[in-house]
């Protein structure tokens, strides 16, 4: 009996050890490093300087360890600004956690250097280039300015408004009622007919056409009173 009480002391160490061990779990920081290199790879192609920023994890979160998380975005979010980055396990154990993100953009924008009153065409020295946080602004904010050059304004604008692309308008190289030339291309050979517009259209616009015969056929408005119609 004597010999077996180091034996029954060793194994109730070893029990108390195990009992007393922290279980195994997903640190909190290859949580933020999955999220971070996932929204590093989706903003590569941004214009301008590009910083990350992925917030804290809860330090009492008990995840399963997890050999290969995978980081996500929520349908319909983006990479931009204010953003929730989700991490997931598939296996052995399944889980979701989500992380609050910042993506901050530090780029060229466009504004207008003098005010802009509505139907005025624009010239390069009514536009300036600014510099700012582009997430900050509002969607569709011109970053070229040939963006812009060639078009008119839709509304008036005063100086030092950033320019969004919807403010603009490009001008119409085919107007209501002006007679035009109907053209079909194919392989080797060109078909023309004459009509009149049915509407406005730009460059590359979809304009209608009424013939003579009363006939309204659709095609791309070009310049000189062209509409190309597909084959």
């Amino acid at each position: 009996m004597g010999s077996m009480k180091p034996v029954l002391f060793m194994a109730s160490l070893f029990a108390a050890g195990v009992a007393g061990a922290a279980p195994a779990r997903m640190e909190p920081a290859a949580l933020r490093q999955a999220a971070e290199q996932f929204l590093q790879v989706q903003t590569a192609g941004l214009p301008g300087k590009v910083t990350v920023s992925v917030g804290a994890v809860d330090p009492r979160l008990h995840l399963a360890p997890c050999p290969a998380p995978e980081a996500f975005l929520m349908p319909g979010a983006r990479a931009w600004g204010k953003t929730t980055v989700g991490v997931r396990c598939a296996a052995p154990s399944p889980w979701t956690v989500y992380i609050q993100s910042q993506v901050s953009v530090l780029g060229s924008y466009v504004a207008a250097a003098v005010p802009l009153v509505q139907g005025q065409a624009i010239e390069d020295g009514q536009l300036a280039m600014m510099q700012g946080e582009l997430t900050a602004l509002p969607p569709g904010i011109a970053t070229d300015k040939a963006q812009l050059i060639g078009k008119s304004s839709s509304m008036s604008i005063s100086a030092g408004t950033p320019l969004r692309v919807d403010m603009v308008k490009a001008k119409p190289v085919i107007l209501l009622g002006q007679l035009v030339k109907l053209v079909t291309r194919g392989h080797g050979f060109s078909v023309s007919a004459e009509g009149k517009a049915a509407g406005s259209a730009a460059e590359g616009q979809v304009v209608a056409v009424r013939t003579g015969n009363g006939q309204q056929i659709s095609g791309i408005a070009r310049l000189g009173g062209l509409v190309e119609v597909a084959f």
